[in-house]
């Protein structure tokens, strides 16, 4: 019923503006780093190798100018804190070319990792963590590409009611092509609905969020814990071998009100202007 009630509640939204600051959390403080952590693969827990994550100009970039070759170093930086209900705003261009060496279906690809097992739960050389990827893609300048798209490493998700096990399902949003901002805009409700938000329309959802499945390599088993419900963990931000930006990292932290949908819908329909 919780489901069936947000879902109506978020569909009257039509813009992705914030009403106000008041509640929000800058999770990046266009400073530094800090309240960060990075996992790389191949390296270990806050090796950011390279200087691969970096701050510049109020800006958080993935960059790759110290690498001699890539080597499939997927790296994730990581918020300190879970998270179990929450709307998140993230900000992000891509910029430059892909590093040579990086694969083909990596160019001009990001993401945001929702529900993450802690950056210290993953072992050495596994590639992602265990995560629900909220996917950005950009264009390239004139085939269409959607965004905001959902991949699943180590995940199973339900769709329209029904447990869908493939990696990665498209969203229904436009391409967004060159070095643009992006705003994108995910509603995490624990394990009862997740919805990923472009220009105030809904572009994807789904429920019942779960670990299983593949797509993710060399992690721990005492970890992936298949058909266990995932309602709360970390947030973490890729590099997957293609330069990257974000800016307006913000969370504002829904948990107090998801045993009331009252307040739930108020508060939802205050920080989201319709």
């Amino acid at each position: 019923m919780l489901t069936k009630f947000i879902t109506l509640c978020l569909l009257v939204l039509s813009t992705s503006c914030i009403a106000q600051n008041k509640g929000w959390t800058s999770l990046f403080n266009g400073k530094d780093l800090k309240n960060w952590k990075v996992k790389i693969n191949g390296h270990p827990l806050n090796d950011n190798y390279a200087n691969t994550f970096r701050v510049e100009n109020g800006v958080m970039k993935v960059s790759y100018d110290g690498y001699s070759e890539w080597k499939d170093r997927y790296g994730h930086i990581f918020y300190k804190n879970p998270y179990s209900a929450y709307v998140l705003v993230v900000e992000y261009r891509f910029t430059g070319d892909q590093i040579p060496g990086g694969p083909g279906w990596a160019t001009r690809n990001s993401g945001a990792m929702l529900h993450s097992q802690s950056p210290e739960s993953m072992v050495l050389n596994q590639d992602f963590p265990i995560s629900l990827e909220t996917q950005f893609l950009g264009g390239n300048g004139k085939d269409e590409r959607t965004t905001l798209n959902l991949c699943t490493p180590g995940t199973n998700v339900f769709l329209n009611g029904k447990l869908f096990t493939p990696h990665c399902v498209n969203s229904t949003s436009k391409t967004y092509h060159g070095d643009q901002w992006v705003r994108a805009e995910m509603v995490v409700l624990g394990d009862s609905l997740i919805q990923h938000r472009l220009e105030g329309k809904t572009v994807f959802e789904y429920t019942k969020p779960q670990i299983g499945g593949g797509n993710v390599a060399n992690f721990d088993s005492a970890v992936k814990i298949d058909g266990k419900a995932l309602k709360e963990g970390y947030i973490s931000l890729q590099s997957e071998s293609h330069p990257v930006e974000f800016r307006n990292v913000e969370l504002f932290d829904l948990a107090k009100y998801m045993n009331n949908p009252a307040k739930l819908e108020k508060i939802l329909s205050s920080i989201l202007q319709k």
